[in-house]
């Protein structure tokens, strides 16, 4: 083979390879594509200052990292809002169309895989990374060059960023896991796992044994001039890429319904698995014209497929009670695969829900599970029930320790102090920043604490000696010191921190301060008419906070003595500016540190709540601003970010 025979061959094996997996329309045998490849092989080996680029011999993962590289993407990688049926996306149509409403959309399918984005400069693949936070991922283009759906060398020469989804066919799927089993290791949960693990090994031979399949969704940074969504990614098809096994454009919501209804019901007979179709704004300018808000795009969104739903029968209902002693029920049912996972577990959510479902022992009922969301039961089989179905009763005492439970009708809770299903959790919760702040006192030394019966209580903190620290393995006199020493800088702390610190179900920071604001020492004797006058408290807190006086008084007046708390002293009224007498919520990383930000605000006036609301004035966000700026938005709350908030303040 001379050198034009060699480049004709690379070519042909090429072309071979890219209907093979990308068009899924072979043109020969794997005889005939094995006996080529071989050839062209030992050419190379002959002559390696010849090898091509784009050879599939350069393909073949020989390489093994010692880890992964972090790599910033040329422009940021989005994550997309959620939503769930027809309303959800009926909202999101709404509100693109006050933006622009003379659009149309793009709609493809959502795969189930590992994000990647791949860079070409010159037309050669420079750069496979991970998605990681969107902003920075992981370098793993060694391993991606395996990846057989993936060119090598593309016609656009330009630099440009081509994002898609790499996936695992599920027929490739079954045979790694079997071959898994046979050699003695954990198999993969699902397709999606097996995915984005297989794409961060650090030998890439294993990568290249996996047959992973890459689906291009959108371009990042790109200098392309097509002024339609739709055009350019038929143009990125066209480069050599896979195209999705189904795509429209659509003008309407009745189209996107359409289009969708009919992605989901094939969804099982893809190759690949599905969790949703992806909809975007198809005019480009428009697109730009819509931007993002601090977290997604404005003009794209994901339409979730219906989640899995299997039958399955209620074994038991056990009751778990957490740090604020809710009393939760959980099912016990026969173990179902959903989706690659093992459900054995089902959340009822709370009791009303059992009795509204009537939900029995030994009923045979649907469960559903979508994404990481803990599996729920949607419906019960009544016709299925022959007779041995068991009535779940309603408890009255806590089933831990035994004390009267508060009964809200949706809600159960123990509010018994020293019941030890709630101990360790609301120790560490009493110690944490925003209520006591004890130094020292984290999770395992709270639990060490408890095993070795030396902390029963809250109250029981403060009966610890030096002595009996260090009776403990691991603790040292310097560390035993530290713990003694933050107990007592506790003392002395301000009243609605004392107040905070109790745990008390649906009483937070902002309750605590209105609480200590306006009873002081006095709050354990308000009655609930009292209790309710005060600012953003309402009547399920009212009776939360008199049942939890109830059964703790003794506790309460214990730990005020040990504690003597500051009484609070009445703040001097702030002068006029723009925050005075305004609800502010904080949301996202800030530069100075969120409790510093709210005694500045509270300095001026200002409430600064924890959630989003009609009655919010001001959402103030700082860098990876969540779902509250996105309900502020909707809410049409004035938004902030923290750089506006020192101009209005300075200003």
């Amino acid at each position: 083979m001379n050198y034009e025979e060699y480049t004709n061959a690379t070519e042909k094996l090429n072309l071979y390879s890219h209907h093979y997996y990308v068009l899924d329309d072979p043109l020969t045998t794997d005889e005939v594509y094995d006996k080529l490849y071989h050839e062209v092989l030992v050419y190379e080996q002959k002559n390696p200052q010849d090898t091509l680029k784009n050879s599939p011999t350069q393909r073949v993962g020989e390489f093994i990292s010692e880890g992964f590289t972090k790599e910033k993407h040329l422009s940021r990688m989005w994550s997309l809002e959620d939503v769930f049926d027809a309303d959800g996306l009926e909202k999101w149509l709404v509100k693109t169309y006050k933006l622009d409403k003379n659009i149309s959309f793009y709609c493809e399918p959502k795969f189930d895989g590992a994000s990647l984005n791949l860079i070409y400069e010159e037309g050669i693949l420079r750069k496979g990374i991970t998605r990681g936070d969107g902003e920075i991922g992981e370098l793993i283009t060694q391993n991606i060059k395996t990846i057989k759906s993936i060119p090598l060398t593309i016609e656009h020469k330009e630099r440009i960023e081509i994002r898609g989804e790499v996936v695992i066919f599920k027929s490739e799927f079954e045979k790694i896991n079997e071959h898994r089993l046979i050699s003695g290791e954990a198999v993969f949960a699902n397709p999606r796992n097996a995915a984005a693990g297989s794409l961060r090994q650090l030998d890439s031979s294993i990568t290249a044994s996996r047959n992973l399949v890459f689906l291009p969704y959108g371009v990042g940074e790109n200098a392309l001039e097509h002024k339609l969504l739709s055009e350019k990614m038929e143009y990125i098809y066209a480069l050599g890429f896979r195209k999705p096994p189904q795509r429209a454009v659509c003008k309407d919501f009745k189209e996107i319904e359409s289009i969708y209804e009919r992605m989901a019901y094939e969804r099982e007979s893809y190759p690949m698995m599905l969790d949703g179709m992806v909809v975007k704004v198809n005019e480009i300018a428009s697109q730009i014209d819509m931007g993002y808000t601090v977290k997604v795009p404005r003009f794209s969104v994901a339409y979730k497929f219906p989640a899995l739903e299997k039958i399955t029968k209620v074994k038991e209902i056990v009751l778990q009670v957490g740090r604020t002693g809710a009393v939760t029920p959980v099912a016990i049912v026969e173990p179902t695969d959903i989706d690659g996972v093992s459900v054995e577990r089902a959340t009822l959510h709370n009791f009303d829900e059992i009795e509204r479902k009537d939900i029995r022992i030994n009923d045979k009922v649907i469960i559903l599970r979508s994404g990481d969301v803990i599996p729920k039961i949607i419906k019960v089989l009544l016709h299925e029930r022959d007779g041995s179905e068991v009535v779940f009763e309603r408890p009255t005492v806590c089933p831990v320790c035994g004390s009267e439970l508060l009964d809200e009708g949706v809600l159960l809770k123990c509010q018994n102090l020293k019941c030890e299903a709630r101990v360790v959790n609301s120790i560490i919760y009493f110690a944490s920043k925003p209520c006591l702040n004890i130094e020292g006192l984290g999770t395992k030394i709270v639990e060490a604490l408890f095993n070795a019966r030396l902390v029963k209580s809250v109250v029981d903190l403060f009966d610890l000696t030096l002595d009996k620290l260090l009776s403990l393995e691991g603790f040292k006199e310097k560390k035993s010191q530290n713990i003694l020493n933050s107990l007592q800088n506790a003392k002395g702390c301000e009243y609605w921190r004392f107040i905070n610190a109790l745990g008390i179900e649906h009483i937070g920071e902002v309750a605590s301060k209105s609480l200590s604001d306006a009873f002081g020492f006095g709050f354990v004797n308000a009655t609930k008419e009292q209790i309710i006058a005060c600012d953003g408290i309402g009547e399920e807190m009212a009776e939360s906070l008199l049942e939890f006086v109830r059964v703790n008084a003794e506790a309460i007046t214990k730990l005020q003595n040990i504690l003597c708390p500051i009484a609070p002293v009445k703040r001097a009224e702030a002068d006029e500016n723009p925050f005075k007498g305004k609800t502010v919520v904080l949301t996202g990383s800030m530069s100075l540190s969120r409790d510093h930000i709210k005694e500045r605000l509270e300095a001026l006036g200002a409430k600064v709540s924890g959630s989003v609301s009609k009655k919010t004035d001001f959402l103030i966000y700082g860098e990876d601003a969540g779902s509250k700026h996105d309900k502020a938005m909707d809410l049409g709350v004035v938004c902030l970010s923290e750089d506006d908030m020192r101009e209005l303040i300075n200003g």
